[in-house]
């Protein structure tokens, strides 16, 4: 399935049903007073948030939304039916923004979650509530009010307690695959993920956390520069910050430099992700040469009080003890949340 983690739509609620003009005709009853019934409710445009579902791919190829309109009252005091509800079922964790005024309308993160975007336009009322002692006959109604329209702008953040960053070919895939389930394509020769993968990661002296693969970043990653921009929303809910750097003798630059780099990156594009919990991870332990690189990377996370792991996804050096300590970091996260 396509990843689509933003779409711009048009929502319409539904129009209220105009009010009836009608009169009571009965045989032998030749004066019979107003019974026009009311105009039913326009239909409302509802976001339903569900775990079933990860991608807007929906809203890629449907743009325009428009609920049901009221029913138009009738005579014999009879009412318009409301206009049946339009929901819009997306995942957890979508953003909803107004497009004309970039209001934040809601944040739908828990399951089942309901927000009523646009509201359906009241019904009218039709002549039978406009009688009186004076005005026994009268010949008008009301119309029904127009539901309201909105242009918004969905965008998914992804609901990881961690979230994996760093240059591309750092080994994010491979690590989040020797930690979870999760089977991301992973390959001996260079290539970036293009879009984000969730894994879960059970641990077993903690409840199971949930971990995110991100495209890798690159410089100007900020300004729009390759994928890694389009993603760096979905590491704005995160828990701890796992920065990945290839210590292995074939890659290229300086492994304290590229980390540097993807930090200055995360600061450009919001001061808030740089001020999340973040640890070091030296990926490629296998291949890493004369370990000058490990060790140059070693002092520099030591110097700044970083937490520092060097592993290797693919022998499993190192993973049980990350592992532990992200348990630890994401269940400290969340204590902290809850007081």
């Amino acid at each position: 399935m396509q990843f689509i983690d933003q779409a711009n739509i048009f929502i319409a609620a539904g129009n209220g049903g105009r009010g009836c003009v009608g009169f009571r005709r009965e045989k032998f009853i030749p004066w019979g007073g107003p019974n026009g019934g009311d105009g039913g409710r326009g239909g409302h445009v509802i976001f339903h948030a569900t775990g079933n579902i990860n991608t807007l791919l929906d809203m890629r190829y449907r743009q325009e939304y428009r609920a049901e309109k009221g029913q138009h009252g009738m005579g014999k005091d009879r009412h318009g039916r409301n206009g049946q509800d339009l929901v819009i079922t997306v995942p957890l964790g979508t953003f909803v923004r107004n497009a004309d005024t970039n209001e934040i309308l809601c944040d739908l993160t828990v399951e089942g979650q309901e927000f009523i975007a646009a509201k359906g336009g009241r019904g009218g009322l039709g002549n039978a509530h406009f009688k009186s002692a004076t005005r026994q006959a009268p010949k008008f109604a009301q119309p029904g009010e127009p539901g309201e329209e909105l242009n918004l702008i969905i965008e998914l953040k992804l609901l990881a307690d961690v979230g994996l960053i760093g240059l591309p070919n750092a080994g994010k895939s491979t690590l989040i695959s020797s930690m979870s389930s999760a089977r991301p394509k992973v390959a001996d020769y260079p290539f970036t993920t293009l879009v984000p993968n969730l894994g879960v990661v059970k641990h077993r002296d903690y409840r199971s956390f949930v971990i995110a693969d991100i495209p890798g970043l690159i410089e100007g990653a900020h300004k729009g520069t390759g994928l890694g921009f389009q993603f760096l929303r979905h590491v704005e809910r995160t828990s701890v910050l796992l920065h990945l750097v290839d210590i292995s003798e074939m890659t290229g630059g300086d492994p304290v430099e590229n980390l540097e780099k993807i930090n200055r990156e995360l600061e450009l594009y919001s001061p808030e992700l740089i001020k999340k919990p973040q640890a070091v991870v030296a990926t490629k332990l296998d291949i890493k040469g004369d370990g000058k690189r490990l060790d140059s990377l070693a002092r520099y996370c030591n110097d700044k009080g970083c937490d520092f792991y060097p592993v290797c996804a693919v022998t499993g050096a190192g993973i049980n003890d990350l592992v532990r300590y992200l348990a630890e970091k994401v269940e400290e996260h969340k204590s902290k949340c809850l007081k």
